[in-house]
């Protein structure tokens, strides 16, 4: 989804959509926080479902990084495989030499007032599905003469209570057969 149709998608929902209209609206206060607000949501949606990453490189023995050498974007450190290391902390310790493959959770890409509407989202689908209501909800909060930002904020909620943050199911293998008892 792009950000041009995640505004459709808000400005359809709050009935302020003109699809003739330079900012897809004629309110140019909701013009002007849109992009904010949808940064916003966007972050706090990735720290419901995360968006998964990964990287390798090569270290040494002793050698220390910080989380923010592995990305900039960075939100957490998942696993290291190849090479055996330890945390600290925001430090990673590596403890040989090798490849080290770095798998890791991170931001989205911040959206500012700058960003071209043909910005992809890198979160999932149904996650997208709910930002709408999040973004309606702030974008809508400060006007006391109706409770639509309160009404979506809550739908925001429910959606995000109804989530499913897993990125996989898992699995178990069995091999060597088993015995049973009776």
């Amino acid at each position: 989804m792009t950000l041009e149709e995640m505004k459709q998608k808000v400005y359809s929902l709050i009935e302020e959509y003109n699809e003739d209209a330079d900012d897809l609206t004629n309110d140019p206060d909701l013009a002007a926080k849109m992009n904010t607000v949808i940064n916003q949501i966007q972050n706090e949606l990735a720290r419901h479902k995360k968006i998964p990453a990964k990287t390798s490189m090569e270290v040494k023995e002793d050698d220390e990084i910080v989380l923010s050498d592995i990305d900039s974007n960075i939100y957490q450190l998942n696993i290291i495989r190849g090479v055996k290391y330890d945390t600290m902390q925001d430090t990673v310790i590596f403890e040989e030499d090798g490849t080290a493959k770095i798998y890791y959770w991170k931001y989205p890409t911040q959206i500012t007032s700058e960003t071209e509407d043909s910005y992809k989202f890198e979160l999932s689908t149904d996650v997208l599905e709910i930002m709408p209501y999040g973004v309606a909800g702030d974008l809508l909060k400060s006007d006391v003469s109706s409770q639509y930002g309160v009404t979506y904020s809550n739908r925001y909620r429910e959606l995000l209570m109804e989530l499913d943050t897993r990125l996989s199911t898992g699995g178990v293998e069995l091999s060597g057969g088993i015995e049973v008892w009776q």
